[in-house]
């Protein structure tokens, strides 16, 4: 069954392909980031033809950014990361944005939080959204469902979304189609 999306009112939303996590050199590096690099640049290159938005979301922390925290704070649970200014924070090679992409720089792991996003998708008349990048149980998880309670069709292809173990993608994938959104192959999503 294919999923025919408009192109006006859809944007492929690329979640944190950061040197960071996609580079063997990263801090926070996964095979499975690295191996979603060409997926998602395919999703990118089909979008651009069809006219579809393009938005790239960059994870970046100030160093200072969790101190005198109550309780959120990353570099606890991960470590230094995507330090802001640092190659790790940069989108890698491959997924470079152009004239009319957005790029959302966050400090979460959801991209709506405190960013231009939504703004950003409602003067461009989006609704549809669909999700490559990593990580799947991560920035991706929270971006997708933050989108689905703001009431966006959040639509994860689950061949071009990276993670750190295989059933961690799989966990992500099962809720988000269980509980806000949809999970298609690439092969079934065409713009027309």
């Amino acid at each position: 069954m294919t999923l025919e999306l408009d192109p006006e009112s859809t944007a492929v939303v690329v979640v944190d392909m950061q040197n960071g996590f996609c580079h063997p050199e990263g801090s926070l590096y996964a095979p499975g980031s690295e191996a979603a690099i060409d997926p998602c640049a395919e999703v990118v290159a089909e979008a651009r033809k069809a006219g579809a938005a393009v938005v790239f979301t960059r994870d970046v922390h100030p160093p200072e950014q969790f101190e005198g925290n109550h309780y959120y704070d990353e570099f606890d649970r991960w470590g230094e990361h995507v330090l802001e200014g640092s190659w790790e924070a940069e989108l890698v090679s491959e997924l470079s944005p152009e004239d009319g992409d957005l790029v959302v720089v966050k400090h979460t792991y959801d991209a709506f939080h405190q960013t231009e996003l939504e703004g950003y998708l409602r003067s461009h008349g989006i609704d549809d959204l669909v999700f490559c990048g990593t990580l799947a149980n991560v920035c991706v998880l929270h971006t997708a469902g933050s989108a689905g309670l703001r009431d966006y069709r959040p639509i994860l292809l689950e061949d071009a979304i990276g993670a750190i173990e295989d059933d961690h993608r799989e966990y992500a994938l099962e809720h988000a189609e269980w509980l806000f959104g949809e999970v298609h192959p690439r092969s079934a999503v065409e713009f027309a």
